[in-house]
């Protein structure tokens, strides 16, 4: 089991490896603290020939595992701590020399000049990945058993690339809000989109220039990943910056008005060649369209019923698209050699 543990050490390149030793026995072979623990460790890590090939192997190779070994010997924390079943952690239960030894425990692991930046694979770890890694482990040791040194190494090549996910989706995040998020005017589809690409590909690129586990297929799979993300938070964007702008925000209550215009006039010229039915459902048509307009501007204003608001606005966008495309291929009947109108008519009705 621990040779599987070494190579996955070297894979994932750990730093530093402290062995820690409770309840040793023989403080007149060895003191206890940190030098009697190196002393003891060495002795411990001697290759000698008789020993079987596997664990001469481990010798060997552990110190190629790690950039420092260490070893610590703690006494018994006393029978009061042991035997007791109440006991709660109260430190006057503990026996004064092993309160004296984990004084000098303590700042040999978390004293600032004993603290490292922490690196897998030769990459810093920062917060983030931190948590992606400790996502990944807690996954593994749920089982009753121990997992296997390759489930580990798997979940750390996991847990490595979504690490590296993360921050080139944050990098995309960020770079985005200061083109168009915030208080940003409003930017033309055309050019957010072109600046979408542009940063979706330099995100790529920084995916791919992180040092990573795993290989190359398990690479391209959260590429893949990386890429519907960041399609995912633009088109987040893409809402956004269309609420700015002031033509589309007043879409809906244009398309009303103009239905209402609509069918005002069309109920006065069918009253007026006696179709009085057709009149009567154009005056009920103008009527819901009011109906419509006033509740949209109740829920804009109040911000309640917002569901019904939406239903609203879709209705209008799908009204307002179906005129849109029947003016264009009007437009393509009428004049079928032109070609910069149609295009100018459209750039116009997109921006509406």
């Amino acid at each position: 089991f621990f040779p599987g543990h070494l190579t996955l050490c070297v894979c994932v390149g750990l730093q530093s490896l402290m062995f820690l030793i409770r309840d040793w026995s023989y403080p007149y072979e060895h003191a206890y603290g940190l030098d009697g623990g190196n002393k003891f460790l060495e002795k411990r890590l001697q290759v000698k020939q008789n020993q079987h090939e596997e664990l001469q192997n481990v010798r060997k190779h552990i110190h190629s595992c790690f950039s420092s070994i260490s070893c610590f010997l703690l006494p018994h924390p006393g029978l009061k701590v042991a035997t007791n079943p109440h006991f709660d952690g109260r430190l006057r239960d503990i026996d004064e020399e092993f309160k004296r030894e984990l004084v000098n425990l303590v700042p040999l692991l978390l004293a600032p000049e004993n603290l490292m930046e922490k690196e897998i694979s030769g990459s810093k770890v920062t917060c983030r990945d931190l948590l992606q890694y400790f996502r990944a482990y807690m996954k593994i040791y749920q089982g009753e058993e121990l997992p296997h040194p390759k489930s580990m190494l798997q979940a750390t090549a996991e847990a490595n690339n979504l690490a590296a996910v993360a921050g080139a989706k944050d990098s995309y995040s960020r770079s985005m809000e200061q083109v168009c998020g915030g208080d940003r005017p409003y930017m033309s589809p055309a050019d957010l989109e072109r600046s979408h690409e542009e940063l979706k590909q330099s995100c790529v690129r920084q995916f791919r220039g992180v040092k990573k586990m795993g290989g190359e297929e398990l690479c391209l799979r959260y590429q893949e990943q990386l890429e519907q993300e960041i399609d995912e938070v633009y088109a987040s964007f893409l809402k956004h910056n269309d609420g700015k702008n002031i033509f589309f925000a007043a879409r809906t209550p244009a398309t009303l008005f103009a239905v209402m215009f609509v069918m005002y006039v069309a109920s006065v010229v069918t009253g007026f060649v006696g179709l009085s039915p057709a009149a009567a459902l154009c005056n009920l048509l103008m009527g819901l369209a009011l109906l419509s307009l006033c509740v949209w501007v109740y829920v804009r204003y109040s911000g309640e019923f917002r569901e019904l608001g939406c239903f609203i606005d879709r209705l209008a966008e799908t009204l307002w698209e179906q005129v849109r495309r029947c003016v264009d291929k009007l437009w393509f009947a009428v004049s079928p050699t032109c070609i910069s109108q149609p295009a100018v008519l459209k750039t116009y009705f997109m921006i509406l």
